[in-house]
């Protein structure tokens, strides 16, 4: 389904309602359910689901096989890699109904989620951080933080061009693009 404002592949649907922002693309065999807003720009990969009440910012990459369920907000400029998995109850149970039991995800500015990772429900993914593939995440990730493991547990900082942040007496001056940082009350803030 072809739109002036967005694309739909004829395999694809996209239930009402539902706000698809100008300049996104959906390609093969996906859902779009009702309720849910997809900013401008952004490219849904094949097979994936958008459950209903779902927000996703502007320029979000969700690749192949990924379901965003009720719950999940995306900020602008999110990365979302190959068969990522998104939880939205913390204790299932097929024969329990505990849809307003949900918990909320938000994936802040900017983040990238690799290739297989889970994200447990009710945590918040920082601006800028970068979960590694096949990593499991159990708590809240802070801005910049680059983590792997099964739980995932911070490796270092990557600026917002993912470079690797070196600290020298609490600042970093990214030698690719030129950000600054400083390293402050166990944060990474631009400087």
């Amino acid at each position: 389904m072809e739109n002036k404002e967005y694309f739909v592949h004829e395999s694809s649907y996209v239930d009402e309602p539902s706000k698809i922002g100008k300049g996104t693309k959906i390609w093969h065999f996906s859902h779009i359910m009702g309720n849910s807003e997809i900013g401008e720009n952004c490219n849904i990969g094949q097979n994936v689901v958008i459950s209903p009440d779902v927000k996703l910012g502007n320029n979000v990459k969700i690749q192949n096989n990924v379901s965003v369920y009720t719950g999940v907000i995306c900020e602008d400029d999110v990365f979302l890699g190959p068969s990522c998995v998104f939880t939205n109850v913390i204790n299932p149970r097929s024969f329990i109904s505990r849809k307003d039991e949900y918990k909320q995800t938000l994936i802040k500015k900017g983040a990238s989620i690799g290739a297989n990772a889970t994200i447990v429900c009710g945590h918040n993914i920082g601006r800028y951080a970068f979960v590694g593939a096949g990593s499991v995440v159990t708590k809240d990730i802070p801005d910049y933080a680059l983590v792997v493991g099964n739980p995932a547990k911070i490796k270092y900082y990557v600026c917002e061009c993912s470079e690797k942040m070196n600290f020298v007496d609490n600042k970093f001056t990214c030698p690719k693009c030129g950000k600054e940082y400083c390293f402050v009350d166990n944060e990474v803030r631009r400087s």
